[in-house]
């Protein structure tokens, strides 16, 4: 036996039950991994509310963690018992104490990478990975405009973006989530509490707009970042923290200026095993280098996970929160 969370019904944090359950064999392509530490993310509430469907109730729930090989299935030949290794992809059910999942979604982690911080960053720095490397390839001495830069996603990428040189804006919602952001290597920050997004952007880019803006919040800053966007520029829409950009009039990219816009997702990217080892052995030579700090601010126990959703969905959380079973 072991412990998990699961949930037999959407709704509220409240839905999520600490229950015993019996985990299955690895099928011939799985893998068991015994979690040393699980990763919070805000896709975890989409699955718990509802928005995104769970492929089954009750459903297990998270698709982040680190820890040890448990079993093999019998056609797995690249990992064995005890290799230490990492994901930040499906199947749910991360939040457990033994988690089975495809060998396709484990990578192997270097023994320089704790646990914790790989948990803490396989999903967040695998999107950055993406975002500033695959979906817009920054050179260098580019100016870009990155919403909620204080969040789990957003204080990789402030770190990762002056790495490469990058000017990044990042926009925050109080004085402490900009001091933060500096910290972290943002060039300039916007409180949105209280200044004009576009506004500040045209004044910090001398009138020329960002090439490409990275929006991970939604619907309340959709139209704020199409006019953040320079023209024939980018913009990069790959989450929905404040609900779910709808209803889009295409006739608005061609007003704005010809804009592009996608939504990408981190499963095209690291849509094989190769792919997604080589995602993130470039996140963990960044993290090795000292260039990207992953900081762990939140511990939970597995049995607090509602309390540490209620945190995260209240934006009371900065940089990575884990949960260790």
């Amino acid at each position: 036996m072991a412990r998990r969370i699961q949930f037999s019904a959407h709704g509220g944090p409240e839905v999520l039950e600490y229950v015993d359950y019996t985990p299955a064999e690895p099928g011939p392509q799985q893998v068991r991994v015994r979690n040393k530490a699980i990763g919070l993310n805000f896709i975890d509430t989409y699955y718990r509310s509802g928005l995104y469907a769970p492929p089954a109730l009750p459903s297990g729930l998270g698709a982040e963690g680190a820890g040890v090989v448990d079993a093999v299935g019998s056609e797995v030949t690249q990992f064995k018992v005890g290799d230490r290794v990492a994901y930040g992809s499906g199947p749910l059910g991360a939040y457990s104490e033994l988690h089975v999942l495809p060998a396709a979604n484990l990578v192997h982690l270097p023994d320089a990478i704790s646990f914790e911080q790989a948990a803490g960053a396989m999903l967040k720095g695998l999107t950055v990975q993406y975002l500033l490397r695959q979906t817009y390839e920054l050179k260098g001495g580019e100016t870009i405009l990155f919403h909620a830069a204080a969040g789990g996603v957003g204080s990789l990428a402030c770190q990762w973006a002056k790495a490469l040189g990058v000017k990044l804006i990042g926009t925050v919602s109080s004085p402490e989530k900009a001091a933060l952001a500096k910290s972290l290597g943002a060039w300039e920050t916007i409180d949105y509490s209280h200044e004009n997004v576009p506004q500040r952007v045209l004044e910090l880019t001398d009138g020329k707009k960002c090439p490409v803006v990275y929006d991970g919040v939604g619907k309340d800053t959709w139209l704020a970042s199409l006019d953040s966007v320079a023209p024939r520029g980018l913009l990069v829409s790959f989450g929905n923290a404040s609900g779910a950009v709808d209803g889009v009039n295409l006739g608005i990219l061609a007003a704005k200026g010809s804009l592009y816009v996608t939504r990408p997702t981190l499963a095209t990217y690291a849509n094989n095993p190769q792919n997604l080892q080589a995602m993130a052995d470039d996140l963990f030579a960044m993290i090795e280098s000292g260039k990207v700090r992953i900081d762990i601010n939140q511990r939970y126990s597995l049995a607090e996970a509602a309390k540490a959703q209620v945190e995260l969905s209240g934006r009371r959380t900065t940089g990575s929160t884990i949960l260790l079973p």
